[in-house]
């Protein structure tokens, strides 16, 4: 299965153990050396803050073995015990 950047950009990312949202994809890491996506990387919360005037949290990084399945409109990811408030 091959799917561009820019289609991955605009999935709903769930995570598959709470069936919350965690938000879009900001970013992707790539290890250059294998050719292989080593995480995606989504924004950090923002809740009750402008981003870029007061800050925000780190980023949320998924590391490629949590992606479960990339589907036509979904990815799910497996977070246990992940707090993702979006």
């Amino acid at each position: 299965m091959f799917i561009k950047v820019s289609d991955l950009r605009d999935l709903e990312i769930i995570n598959i153990n709470d069936g919350r949202r965690i938000g879009p994809i900001k970013d992707i890491e790539l290890d250059l050396e294998k050719g292989k996506i080593q995480a995606l990387v989504m924004p950090g919360h923002t809740a009750g803050r402008i981003v870029g005037i007061f800050g925000r949290n780190d980023d949320l990084v998924v590391p490629w073995e949590k992606i479960k399945r990339i589907g036509v409109d979904v990815l799910l990811v497996d977070l246990p015990g992940q707090q993702v408030d979006y």
